[in-house]
């Protein structure tokens, strides 16, 4: 299967869910998202503390809403 073909399934199979099982994937991808950000906040600030990574990610995502 080539990448258009994959891509076209995919379509398919949103359209095949529900409103929930959709917006229950787009808040699961959020999510991972977040946790993968978090990681890179604690890589960069070895001494932040649970608090300052939070704030930080906060921080990113405002950037970005105004990006």
């Amino acid at each position: 299967m080539n990448a258009s073909a994959a891509l076209d399934q995919q379509i398919e199979r949103y359209r095949q869910m529900t409103g929930e099982e959709r917006l229950s994937i787009a808040l699961g991808l959020h999510e991972m998202s977040c946790d993968i950000a978090r990681e890179g906040i604690r890589h960069g600030h070895p001494g932040a503390d649970p608090a300052e990574v939070e704030r930080l990610l906060r921080r990113r995502l405002e950037l970005a809403r105004a990006g």
